[in-house]
């Protein structure tokens, strides 16, 4: 998804921009963004950002709203902090939410660095990181952890069925309302 296409995100239900990479900026004027300046580096540190990105993606979601998360090729630094919001927001660690990530987008790959960072995040933070979600947030209103047990099923059974995640860079879709 080209986060430029106004008309796109639009239809898409886009309200909020997620940019990280290097000349991260606004560049739409009626959505909301949050940049982070960051090279497709090993030595790069997005494990700084997980706690305000996870926090700019949750509240999106819970208004209804819908983020765009990318980079530049949608490959290694949006996977990365897509993973560590998902590790979040279910009881799944690194390894599954990225294996339901490449389920749904089968080129994601961050480098080497990012995944030792996910790996440190799961043995460090993350169950600070849920506390505080579920203490300022509540409970998650979203499916997500039945998604990715969807995703990861999918996935052994050798079939795609990416619907929440098709794209060229990681979307969340606003809340379904049954």
């Amino acid at each position: 998804m080209d986060s430029e296409d106004h008309e796109n995100l639009l239809r898409k239900g886009v309200t909020h921009i997620l940019s990280v990479h290097n000349h991260a900026k606004p560049v739409l004027e009626d959505m909301t963004y949050l940049c982070i300046s960051a090279s497709d580096s090993s030595s790069q540190n997005l494990l700084q950002h997980f706690k305000e990105c996870i926090q700019f993606i949750h509240e999106c979601r819970l208004g209804g709203g819908g983020c765009l998360v990318h980079c530049l090729a949608g490959v290694s630094r949006s996977t990365t902090i897509l993973v560590a919001y998902l590790m979040t927001v279910t009881e799944l660690g690194w390894e599954s939410c990225l294996a339901a990530t490449k389920a749904a987008r089968s080129y994601v790959s961050p480098n080497f660095g990012f995944q030792q960072q996910l790996q440190e995040y799961e043995s460090t933070l993350l169950q600070e990181y849920r506390a505080w979600i579920r203490r300022d947030y509540g409970r998650n209103p979203f499916q997500d952890q039945e998604e990715l047990q969807h995703l990861l099923g999918q996935q052994q059974l050798g079939s795609r069925d990416c619907s929440w995640l098709r794209s060229p860079a990681p979307t969340f879709p606003p809340p379904c309302h049954a």
